[in-house]
């Protein structure tokens, strides 16, 4: 199984065609959120490094991370400097809130559920990267998606292992749980567009 089948496999449904619409028409929202992502998945690695600073392989791992999503800040800047597209404050999308609001509070499952989810981001980044590629007229942005794409999954399945390795029980009720939230969250309507968001309200779902 290559990877954008296996994260396929792991996500609970696809994009739906009405997002993918929505961000063909509105590229600059799409970068601009894309760039606040980046400085968030930077920031959330970050704070992991601080939280369980007794966890060699999760310093090593998200010390990586956030070094990359820092770089990916760093090259969408870049594209949009290059657009003509401001960077700015954007109110966040419901996703992480909404995938966030479920994690348990006593330790390791709260360490367990933050790494599924950054698993699920990842993994929906990758998905929705290989979604819109094809639809871009913009081939810059286009080859630059597609260049994204393995790194980002390989932060999906270093997310995903570190949970593995963190459980004191196997973790497929726990993914199962997350991925019924997840599908809820990207199959709905959201009242605005953004990177994570579900199907802008007004737009047609697909």
């Amino acid at each position: 199984m290559d990877l954008l089948d296996e994260i396929r496999t792991f996500l609970p449904c696809p994009t739906p065609a009405g997002w993918i619409n929505a961000a063909t028409d509105d590229l600059a929202t799409l970068l601009i959120d894309h760039a606040h992502c980046e400085k968030k998945a930077a920031s959330t690695a970050m704070n992991l490094m601080f939280r369980y600073v007794d966890q060699p392989d999760l310093l090593n791992r998200m010390s990586r991370i956030a070094r990359e999503e820092l770089i990916h800040f760093e090259q969408v800047l870049g594209l949009m400097k290059e657009r003509g597209i401001q960077y700015g404050h954007l109110t966040p999308s419901r996703y992480a809130l909404g995938l966030r609001q479920h994690v348990r509070t006593h330790e390791p499952a709260r360490l367990v559920d933050t790494l599924i989810i950054g698993a699920f981001i990842e993994a929906r980044s990758c998905e929705r990267f290989a979604a819109l590629e094809p639809h871009l007229e913009d081939e810059a942005l286009a080859r630059y998606y597609r260049s994204l794409f393995k790194a980002e999954g390989r932060h999906y399945r270093d997310y995903l292992e570190l949970a593995e390795a963190a459980a004191e029980e196997p973790i497929a009720d726990r993914i199962a749980f997350f991925a019924a939230a997840e599908a809820e969250l990207i199959q709905s309507h959201d009242t605005e567009f953004r990177f994570h968001s579900g199907v802008p309200s007004g737009v047609v779902a697909g």
